[in-house]
């Protein structure tokens, strides 16, 4: 069983930060990149960044351009989100989630996954509270 489980959220002020943990453990033959997305209270769970497992690229929402950081520690199963700037807009539940293949499953892209649909495991979400 693959099992993603955040870590690093909580209460923050505006202009604050927080850095997100998620390690992931289980069976993973191939695992192609880790992402996160964010779900507010009444919005659609929304696509914040991601990056490959082998060689770091990265993709990054453009309203947190330049305020979050995406990383991983590949030794360690986990993905990291580091959140500055907070705004009180970046308040949600993070989700974490991996994208994975076996290895007889040819890629059929380069692109950076970034709905949700290309995505296999998820943790089961982080409260983020930025207030004003």
């Amino acid at each position: 069983q693959v099992q993603l489980v955040e870590s690093g959220g909580g209460l923050v002020q505006a202009g604050g930060s927080l850095r997100l943990s998620c390690t992931y453990s289980g069976r993973i033959f191939i695992l192609d990149a880790m992402g996160w997305f964010r779900q507010a209270p009444e919005r659609e769970r929304e696509f914040v960044a991601a990056i490959t497992w082998t060689g770091g690229s990265t993709l990054q929402k453009d309203s947190v351009k330049g305020r979050f950081t995406i990383s991983r520690d590949n030794a360690k199963n986990t993905v990291y989100l580091q959140m500055n700037s907070l705004k009180p807009e970046d308040t949600a539940v993070y989700y974490c989630a991996a994208d994975t293949r076996s290895p007889w499953v040819t890629k059929t892209t380069t692109q950076l996954p970034h709905t949700s649909a290309e995505y296999d495991y998820w943790g089961q979400g982080i409260q983020v509270t930025v207030s004003s």
